[in-house]
């Protein structure tokens, strides 16, 4: 117990942890020590079922045989060389197989280390590609309201959460932002009806602005971290016939849809949308290793294919770009997608979770439960009635995160969005166990602070 204590004391003194206020961590410290399955252990031997898939990425659960003897055998071989002029074998193997797996017209992988540095390179490639065919006044991105799509300067840019992206604002370059088809905070709540006038929007800034855009960047088919907001449907499709018409890249944002969470293998499959670039990460090496990518077009491509004299090379590339232990984790990965059937079980386990799901429903101040395949954001509201929300400052999401801690889950709100995300390979038991401790964290947390 004293190790383990002396350990929290090194974490609040030595660390500073990503998107956390340190007082509140101070407060409420978590180290985790262990992980197998659906489950992580702490320091202090308390285990916690994994109700985020450790931040949206894992897949099989921790510690899955298959892929860990594939990273002990890449070991054997070589960790890591450059890929500046140079590939090695397993980029080269999963390029292949991201290629198959991807839509039609996507035919090129250019690798990097994060979702965020994905959708920076989409953000440059889109820039450069106009300006190598000539079109050097196409400089301008569209992207949504409440959209996110990584914390770099690029991609805050294109970014649209206030409480994320305002305190930057004076780094960020300008972008258009169109309004979300957000079905539960439009009355009325038509999902046609929003879906037609969000689309009509964005026409009309095409129509008067098309010839300085040089992209439209956008989530698949679900915004994550902008509160769990599934689009209606043909609104994706909507807007890709809306850049095909007036001559617009479009770049799908795939980082926390892609690999089987939405019931396909990517979010894009749903409406057979075939995108121009797609950022794809989180869940590439079933959440294992840090591996991303950007899957091009051949259009794309050959806008930067020439002799070097015509200055047309892409210039980006970081120092671990397609790293050897992380493109044999991925491939191991894609292998068990195929072994274990992994997307048609996802599809199953949806329909199973839906149903539980609904149990939520009875409760005073859970306003909506919205999903799209194992992506589940449950948003928790003062009024049922009038979809009035918790005042901020109470912190209601949080607080009921915390309780679920406390009674062995472990998942991050997003506002007074409750986020659940499990392991795809998550049993039924254990979905079930995750969706009756949510309700019960829940019922606890806003019962005391609405009884006060």
């Amino acid at each position: 117990m004293n190790e383990a204590n002396n350990m929290i004391e090194k974490s609040k003194k030595y660390l500073w942890l990503p998107f956390t206020q340190m007082k509140d961590y101070e407060e409420d410290p978590l180290i985790i020590s262990e992980g197998e399955g659906v489950y992580v252990t702490d320091i202090y031997g308390k285990k916690y079922l994994d109700g985020y898939s450790s931040l949206w990425l894992n897949v099989h659960g921790h510690r899955k045989h298959e892929i860990d003897e594939a990273i002990k055998e890449q070991l054997t071989k070589i960790s890591h060389s450059t890929l500046l002029g140079a590939s090695n074998v397993p980029a080269t193997e999963l390029a292949e197989k991201l290629v198959e797996i991807t839509p039609d017209n996507l035919t090129r992988v250019f690798y990097s280390d994060s979702g965020a540095e994905a959708v920076e390179i989409s953000l440059k490639l889109a820039f450069q590609y106009w300006r190598n065919l000539g079109k050097t006044n196409k400089q301008k991105f569209v992207t949504t309201k409440n959209g996110y799509h990584g914390d770099t300067v690029g991609a805050i840019s294109v970014g649209a959460v206030d409480i994320f992206h305002t305190v930057y604002h004076p780094l960020m370059f300008d972008s258009y932002k169109v309004s979300f088809p957000n079905v539960y905070r439009n009355e009325p709540s038509d999902p046609e009806t929003i879906k037609n006038e969000c689309l009509l929007e964005v026409e009309q800034l095409f129509s008067e602005k098309h010839e300085e855009i040089a992209a439209f960047i956008i989530e698949g088919m679900i915004q994550g971290a902008g509160g769990m907001n599934v689009m209606p449907k043909g609104y994706l499709k909507g807007i890709q016939e809306l850049c095909n018409k007036y001559n617009i890249l479009l770049i799908v944002d795939e980082v926390a849809t892609g690999f089987g969470r939405t019931g396909k293998m990517f979010s894009v499959e749903h409406e057979n949308v075939q995108p121009d670039l797609m950022t794809i990460a989180k869940g590439i090496t079933g959440g294992y290793l840090p591996i991303a990518a950007t899957m091009a077009s051949e259009k794309v491509y050959e806008a930067f294919y020439g002799d070097y004299t015509e200055l047309k090379t892409f210039f980006h590339g970081h120092s671990y770009t397609g790293n050897q232990l992380g493109c044999a984790a991925a491939l191991a990965n894609l292998k068990l997608f195929k072994e274990e059937d992994i997307v048609n079980n996802v599809q199953k386990k949806a329909k199973f979770i839906s149903e539980k799901l609904q149990t939520l429903t009875e409760l005073e101040h859970v306003g909506d439960i919205r999903q799209l395949g194992l992506m589940v954001g449950i948003e928790l509201v003062k009024d049922k009635q009038t979809k009035e929300p918790f005042p901020w400052g109470d912190r209601i999401g949080y607080k009921a995160t915390l309780k679920m801690r406390e009674l062995g889950m472990l998942s991050r709100p997003l506002g007074d969005v409750i986020v659940f995300m499990p392991p795809l390979a998550t049993s039924y038991e254990e979905l079930e166990q995750m969706i009756t401790i949510m309700k019960q964290a829940i019922k606890q947390t806003t019962e005391v602070l609405t009884t006060r």
